[in-house]
């Protein structure tokens, strides 16, 4: 077990990612909680989103900005070396040849989007179109 030393906090990894205090209620706090330097990067995922899912709500889910129109559609978060997008594994599987061309790094259900490099953001409108016209979501 590991005990985060800022808010006492215990946990089975060592490091484990997490919100010390109390969790962001909007995706605004969510960004502004987060490093700086990452923040701009955020921010365009977020607006990619948001234009794509103009019916969608933006909200906090899983402590984690998520769009959501009748269950959760897709969500997004910052990791130590890269933002996670989570769309689920059947848009993972359907998007797999794009995202090997874009050399994004993937499991199910998981998009791993590294803060280096430019941000693949059509590629990003194009899943959260996918996954809202499909019915299948995170």
């Amino acid at each position: 077990m590991w005990k985060c030393p800022k808010c006492g906090r215990t946990y089975k990894n060592e490091n484990q990612s997490h919100f010390c205090g109390k969790a962001p209620s909007t995706v605004e706090d969510y960004i502004l909680a987060q490093r700086e330097e990452i923040r701009s990067q955020l921010q365009s995922v977020r607006q990619v989103l948001s234009s794509r899912l103009p019916d969608a709500v933006e909200k906090i889910s899983w402590s984690m900005p998520t769009y959501w129109q009748d269950h959760n559609i897709i969500h997004f978060a910052a990791q130590k070396k890269h933002i996670g997008l989570y769309p689920g594994p059947e848009a993972v599987e359907h998007f797999s040849e794009k995202l090997d061309e874009a050399g994004l790094k993937y499991s199910k259900g998981t998009i791993q989007i590294p803060y280096t490099g430019e941000l693949p953001l059509e590629l990003i409108g194009e899943i959260a179109d996918w996954c809202i016209r499909t019915g299948h979501h995170a």
